[in-house]
């Protein structure tokens, strides 16, 4: 793209309504404290509804790593008035589709249906938040689903143990550290009494977030939560949600994790990182620009010019950063050297590439296309409601405000090359990193 068309193309842009102007956002609160949150969009009809827990992997009680997925697993199990399994088996006779998720800060359950049948799913969801029903055939029966999920998933992957074995010496006492899926030992010790006492602790109105987006009037939708959430109890002695405080880390740890399964080496670092922090987004931003100049893309970033294209000592080299986070995050550099490059010559190359940069500081006419990028991306992103309805969900789970998501693209645009070089040097401390190598087990790829 020539440079009139690229700045013709920046000036359309940005003469767009912002993401938070276009959308039609209402919310409302509930009188047992239970969060609703109603995305309109008439396109198509067609509903999502997506109910958010402020419970997560790290918040588990120590020695029970894996309660919070092992219970989104329990979850389809019966109530009173659902049998096991029911509740999927009528949204999809219904024409559609559920599922669920749980990260470190939250579990979310959704489904996706047509606009006229939101109430029969509304009711169902609403049914399972207070009323579960477990015995102990349910849970040996799931912790078997679980534990297979774990054999493939992570122990039949090289690559997910060295993951899980760099995360665990990341965080050095933040549950972060710990995986989502759990601990295999723990995992197998996760009992009946284990589940209740975690869903009867968070799984209530008022530690929940209702979202629906899709083809909804929100006086209708507030009507509705009220005749099934709204008459559920919420949990009076609800718990702060209080994490272990990370110390200060005072040195690098290194690991080199072999494995004969290995096919393609590689070098890995990850540096502990602030997270987006309400009303206060700008170093967040800073960082969220800086991954996407370093090694957002390998024909145009900094790591691929340098390390893939100019020296060719790298195959591939990408950097990552999410911010999207209730405590500190990670921001990462990987490459992936040419056979003949060892994984030492290849971190030398990677630390001599970003040495370079930061001396280099940023290319104003990449920003400027990085920005524009990022604009075009969040404006197209209103076209798929139920992913904005999940950014929402992630985001206000995470300790962000609707305000914040709001403003996060205007705080994109308003970040200097200055402030990217500030959060660069701050971030890149060998003291907060952890460098990994994967390789195996003649150190070379097959």
């Amino acid at each position: 793209m020539t440079s009139y068309f690229r700045n013709a193309f920046l000036a359309l842009i940005l003469t767009l309504p912002a993401v938070a102007q276009a959308e039609k956002l209402t919310t409302y609160q509930l009188d047992n404290g239970m969060d609703v949150l109603v995305l309109e969009d008439h396109r198509a009809p067609v509903v999502v509804q997506m109910v958010w827990y402020k419970a997560g992997a790290a918040d588990e009680p120590r020695g029970k790593s894996g309660i919070a997925h092992f219970l989104e697993h329990l979850l389809f199990k019966g109530t009173d008035t659902l049998a096991p399994g029911e509740l999927s088996k009528t949204v999809a006779a219904n024409g559609g589709s559920d599922n669920a998720f749980t990260s470190q800060d939250y579990t979310a359950y959704h489904q996706r249906i047509a606009s006229d049948r939101l109430e029969l799913v509304m009711r169902m969801e609403a049914d399972r938040m207070r009323n579960l029903r477990l015995s102990e055939a349910d849970v040996e029966t799931e912790r078997e689903v679980i534990l297979e999920e774990r054999n493939q998933r992570t122990e039949n992957n090289p690559g997910a143990l060295f993951a899980e074995q760099r995360n665990a010496a990341q965080y050095m006492n933040h549950p972060y550290g710990i995986p989502v899926i759990g601990w295999k030992h723990e995992m197998e010790e996760l009992s009946l009494e284990d589940s209740l006492e975690f869903y009867q602790r968070y799984y209530a109105p008022n530690n929940a977030i209702l979202i629906v987006a899709g083809d909804v009037i929100p006086e209708d939708v507030l009507a509705l939560a009220e005749k099934y959430y709204g008459v559920l109890e919420p949990t009076v002695d609800l718990p702060e949600r209080e994490r272990t405080i990370e110390p200060p880390q005072l040195s690098e740890r290194r690991l080199t994790f072999t494995d004969p399964r290995v096919a393609q080496p590689y070098v890995i670092r990850s540096y502990l990182a602030p997270e987006r922090d309400s009303g206060a987004q700008e170093e967040a931003a800073a960082l969220t620009l800086l991954a996407e100049i370093l090694g957002g893309n390998g024909a145009t970033s900094v790591l691929g010019n340098k390390l893939q294209f100019d020296t060719q000592q790298a195959i591939y080299t990408a950097a990552f950063y999410s911010g999207v986070s209730l405590d500190d995050t990670t921001f990462s550099l990987i490459i992936v050297p040419v056979p003949d490059i060892s994984l030492e010559e290849a971190e030398q190359a990677l630390d001599q590439a970003v040495a370079e940069f930061l001396e280099e500081g940023v290319d104003e006419e990449q920003l400027d296309r990085i920005k524009m990028q990022l604009r075009a991306s969040l404006i197209y992103a209103e076209d798929d409601v139920a992913g904005r309805a999940r950014q929402y969900g992630a985001s206000l789970t995470s300790g962000l405000t609707i305000e914040d998501v709001q403003a996060w693209p205007d705080v994109l645009q308003s970040i200097t090359s200055e402030q990217i070089i500030e959060a660069a040097k701050k971030v890149f401390n060998r003291n907060n990193a952890v460098t990994g190598y994967l390789m195996n087990a003649e150190g070379e790829a097959k």
